[in-house]
């Protein structure tokens, strides 16, 4: 697959324009949920913060722009938006170490590593389950190629013990990804989505821990948008949404009272 020609780009503000980054104009584009993923982390200053499947990196750049100090590493499998992950990092004043591989079979330099932090977010459809895209790369990010199962084994052998995943994945996926996670993760806790009150979740967050032992919880669903209805033009986030997609914000997750200050 050939890299993208400058006019095939363009530069998009995210964290009201604390991040910077180059996408295509067609084919995968990062809309809010890498950005939620990453306002979920509650990662420190010093941690390392493995991404499976980058993609042109918006997840883990706006998790380094929230905290400071990180040690960022991306596997990506389409070499262009590898490429692209490292000149967004360098346009936003990040490093970030992105090995072109598949997930399921990473380099032996990744092998090497545990993080304290792994986060995800996967095709949300099964192989053949979603219509057909003419653009290559959107149809690698949006179709399930590696599966489900894979994307959270390889998350469990590539965290420190005690380490946290996230992932993002729709709803009626929720059921494959507990299933996953037998394999040392525990403490699982799930935070569904909803778009509005009354409104069935859409998406979900999943956070589970290596080797933890917790009982799992099912979070109440956190409400994006106000009103039951799009009732006008332009933005309806609630406050809290809008503070962790405009202000970089850490997503508030029930039970926390705020993710720990950046250590320096």
């Amino acid at each position: 697959m050939s890299g993208f020609a400058e006019h095939e780009l363009s530069c998009n503000g995210f964290l009201g324009g604390r991040v910077q980054l180059w996408q295509p104009v067609r084919g995968y584009r990062a809309g809010v949920d890498p950005v939620l993923l990453a306002a979920a982390v509650p990662a420190r200053a010093g941690e390392k913060v493995l991404e499976l499947g980058c993609g042109a990196g918006q997840a883990l750049l706006c998790l380094a722009s929230r905290v400071p100090g990180l040690a960022l590493t991306g596997v990506e499998l389409q070499p262009p938006y590898a490429a692209l992950a490292r000149r967004n990092a360098a346009a936003n004043g990040q490093t970030v170490d992105v090995f072109e591989a598949d997930l399921s079979a990473p380099p032996e330099a990744l092998k090497q590593r545990q993080f304290h932090h792994v986060i995800a977010n996967p095709p949300y459809y099964k192989a053949g389950a979603h219509s057909q895209s003419s653009d290559g790369g959107r149809q690698v990010a949006l179709g399930e190629g590696t599966p489900l199962t894979e994307w959270i084994a390889t998350a469990a052998r590539r965290l420190a013990p005690k380490g946290y995943l996230h992932m993002i994945q729709r709803a009626d996926r929720l059921p494959d990804m507990l299933a996953a996670c037998g394999g040392g993760l525990g403490s699982l806790e799930v935070l569904p989505l909803a778009p509005r009150a009354g409104r069935a979740a859409e998406l979900v967050i999943l956070r589970a821990r290596k080797g933890g032992r917790a009982d799992f919880r099912l979070h109440a669903p956190l409400i994006l948008h106000e009103g039951t209805r799009h009732e006008r033009d332009g933005e309806s986030y609630r406050a809290e949404i809008r503070a962790v997609l405009r202000d970089g914000a850490a997503l508030p997750w029930p039970g926390q009272s705020g993710f720990p200050a950046a250590q320096t």
